[in-house]
């Protein structure tokens, strides 16, 4: 059995972002602006192989949850955060993968973080005098 570095994560094992060979999948974007993220994501010390797809996905996932769990997230905290990933950094994250992409690349990745974007900044319906 071939020796590990401490802390190497194997392709495909549990917590890893992706196997090797595959691409990350994000709905939308050219293949060029998905080469452009593979390459960042390996030349990028904050970023690794999978973390902007992830990200993509985890901000898509949260922004979509019922509004009472997104309170409940907001007055508590949520403590799956620290083991499935905090969707405020995620959202963050992208921000920054944004500002380092070309800017066609960027506009791409823009257009579709905004989709998730606009679904959060959606107002809320008002409530009747009754509480409902």
């Amino acid at each position: 059995m071939p020796r590990r570095r401490p802390g190497h994560i194997r392709a495909g094992a549990p917590g890893s972002h992706q196997t090797t060979g595959t691409r990350p999948v994000i709905d939308g974007l050219s293949s060029r602006a998905v080469s452009e993220i593979i390459r960042l994501e390996h030349t990028r010390n904050y970023l690794q192989p999978g973390d902007v797809s992830a990200a993509v996905s985890l901000w898509k996932d949260y922004v979509h949850q019922p509004e009472r769990t997104l309170w409940h997230d907001y007055e508590w905290g949520n403590v799956h955060w620290y083991c499935c990933g905090n969707p405020l950094e995620a959202r963050a994250l992208l921000d920054t993968v944004m500002q380092a992409l070309s800017p066609r690349s960027a506009r791409e990745l823009r257009k579709i973080v905004h989709r998730s974007d606009a679904v959060w900044n959606l107002p809320t319906p008002p409530y009747d005098a009754a509480g409902r």
